[in-house]
């Protein structure tokens, strides 16, 4: 039997990092870097961003990344690339996931920098790509990691909270996916099984997000750093990243892509639908009132969505949510992952399930 842990090359996390990116990029290459910034970052960051390769006259090119990781934004930037020999995606999830498949399709290295920890992709040999509309497209496995992982926690403290929050989600369906995955001894992202070491990465990024999360919450709120905020960065990016990508995903990330067909759903952020798919993901396994209790009670705490309500989905129609549930369990997704056959008519009832549970609980 095949066992795989993967990681990215180096993972490096500290305040105003940023400010050193240059020197970073030197590590990988020498005739320019092509960086891709997402809109808010372009915007507020630029001269952070710049300011090392101006000081150290190392050449470089700034992109705007156009706000969907699909295959035309991908390939535009590819035909921008010129004679840069590495890619720098600044941002979000979608600006970092696009990133990495430029870099993929061009053979180059890549430097991820993430200024939120918004979702637990950073790290990962995985770019998820989406059509025009926002619907889910395909999962593109990369050929690796990222060559590095920069987070500037300085930053991220100065990021809205609702992105940290929503990483707090994306990272709560860590160890319930890779419990399943364990359950029924699935094949995880990279091809081969689980490994002790990735299980228990998943099991400590559970702990630490009910220990640690409220915290950080409130560091955010205040725009402070402080070793909660730390913690909980490290936890969405790097153990949620390790410990789904080498544990496998399930139900919770499957019900995430079903949701993407339901535009009422488009405004919400990856990790506040993975959240609602980890609920709806425990109901499925039937685990006991106390465990779906202790998660949603956290979720709420967290203001990640535990409801229709939550997710604009009030006055969807049931033929909607059984397109939704049929998409979340088509077999080029997660859900087969799961040690137990589900059928798009019991994602279905276990939404409903999961909604009615939310509103009960205080």
């Amino acid at each position: 039997m095949t066992k795989i842990i993967c990681a990215p090359g180096s993972y490096i996390q500290g305040a105003g990092e940023i400010k050193k990116l240059a020197s970073y990029y030197q590590e990988l290459g020498t005739k320019g870097a092509y960086m891709m910034i997402g809109h808010h970052a372009y915007v507020h960051d630029l001269d952070d961003i710049e300011s090392s390769f101006k000081e150290a006259n190392v050449p470089f090119t700034s992109a705007v990344f156009g706000g969907e990781c699909s295959s035309e934004e991908v390939e535009k930037h590819q035909k921008q690339l010129g004679e840069c020999d590495v890619v720098i995606g600044i941002g979000g999830g979608k600006t970092l996931d696009a990133a990495k498949a430029v870099a993929f399709y061009a053979h180059l290295p890549v430097i991820i920098v993430p200024t939120t920890a918004s979702t637990d992709a950073p790290c990962s040999r995985l770019s998820v790509l989406y059509k025009p509309n926002g619907e889910f497209d395909a999962y593109l496995p990369l050929r690796a990691n990222p060559d590095m992982v920069l987070m500037d926690t300085d930053i991220i403290a100065h990021a809205p909270v609702r992105f940290l929050m929503a990483g707090v989600g994306d990272a709560l369906a860590t160890y319930y996916e890779a419990a399943a995955c364990v359950k029924s001894d699935a094949l995880t992202m990279p091809g081969g099984h689980v490994t002790k070491a990735a299980f228990a990465l998943a099991t400590l990024c559970r702990d630490t997000l009910f220990e640690d999360a409220l915290k950080a919450k409130a560091s955010v709120e205040n725009k402070v750093t402080t070793k909660a905020l730390e913690n909980i960065v490290e936890a969405n990016t790097y153990l949620s990243g390790l410990g789904f990508e080498s544990s496998g995903l399930a139900a919770a990330h499957a019900i995430h892509d079903g949701l993407t067909v339901i535009p009422e759903t488009h405004q919400y952020l990856h990790g506040e639908k993975v959240a609602f798919g980890t609920i709806t993901q425990l109901v499925l396994e039937d685990r006991s009132l106390e465990e779906i209790t202790k998660v949603i009670k956290f979720c709420k705490a967290c203001h990640l969505p535990t409801s229709f309500k939550d997710l604009n989905m009030e006055n969807v129609s049931d033929e909607l949510l059984l397109k939704a549930a049929t998409e979340a369990c088509s077999p080029n997704d997660t859900m087969g992952n799961m040690p137990f056959e589900v059928t798009p008519e019991d994602v279905v009832a276990a939404m409903k399930t999961a909604n009615t549970l939310s509103q009960t609980i205080a």
